[in-house]
């Protein structure tokens, strides 16, 4: 019998007040891929992750994580279960230092066991916090706090890392060392969903892709095929009714 994908989501509603932004969002991501998902503001991408990670509710539809159901769970629920964000703008604890930020993102972990080993590494993947790791986060630039909030989500050892926007506002060489050490996060057996606004990047680094308006999967394939389909460009670009993000 065939193991189920690592994650499902099926036929997924969720919004916000009485406004309905996701609306029967269905997907799959392998184990070991990379799924990266764009579409225009207010598509319903941020939407979609946050409800992904229970701070949203599901009104409709489900999330398995493995075949088990994680939607309806408490957020800390699902971060322990195996499923991890990094918002957009990052969100790190300005106040805390460096470390103190990485020690929050382990928090969740059923165990204490390997916490310290997991901060040696990922300080050994990110010098530049090794270096800052007495420092609050809020005196780091805006690059070094996107590899402080990857670095964190990745202390609580997901399964599944979801990445909101993490190009967002850095300059380009800080975007081509982020995009590297996600690459390696899915070399060493992480899956990732990508929302990102540089749809040429997404479809650069990722297996498969979808395409969202407003709020429902408009396009879906090969990342390498949709990255030369002229319908990406014309859903991208599209009208969106002013739906959120």
């Amino acid at each position: 019998m065939n193991a189920p994908p690592l994650l499902q989501v099926e036929e997924l509603v969720t919004g916000y007040g009485q406004l309905r932004v996701v609306r029967g969002m269905s997907f799959v991501l392998a184990q070991d891929e990379i799924l990266a998902v764009i579409g225009a503001n207010g598509a319903g991408k941020t939407t979609l992750l946050n409800a992904l990670v229970g701070q949203l509710p599901t009104w409709s539809g489900r999330v398995l994580l493995e075949g088990e159901p994680v939607s309806g769970r408490p957020a800390h629920r699902i971060v322990e279960d195996g499923i991890a964000l990094v918002p957009e703008g990052r969100h790190v604890f300005a106040t805390l230092t460096v470390e103190e930020n990485l020690l929050v993102g382990a928090h969740t972990r059923r165990t204490r066991t390997g916490v310290g080993d997991d901060l040696a590494r990922w300080f050994e993947a990110f010098p530049a916090l090794a270096e800052l790791r007495r420092r609050p986060a809020g005196a780091l630039s805006g690059g070094e706090q996107q590899m402080l909030a990857l670095a964190r989500a990745l202390m609580s050892r997901p399964k599944v890392l979801l990445l909101d926007e993490p190009s967002l506002g850095l300059a380009p060489k800080i975007v081509a060392r982020v995009f590297d050490f996600v690459d390696r996060v899915r070399a060493e057996g992480t899956s990732i969903v990508l929302v990102e606004q540089n749809a040429r990047l997404a479809l650069e680094r990722a297996d498969r892709a979808i395409v969202m308006q407003r709020g429902q999967v408009a396009l879906e394939g090969l990342a390498s095929d949709l990255a030369d389909d002229p319908r990406v460009r014309d859903v991208y670009l599209g009208r969106t009714n002013g739906t959120p993000a």
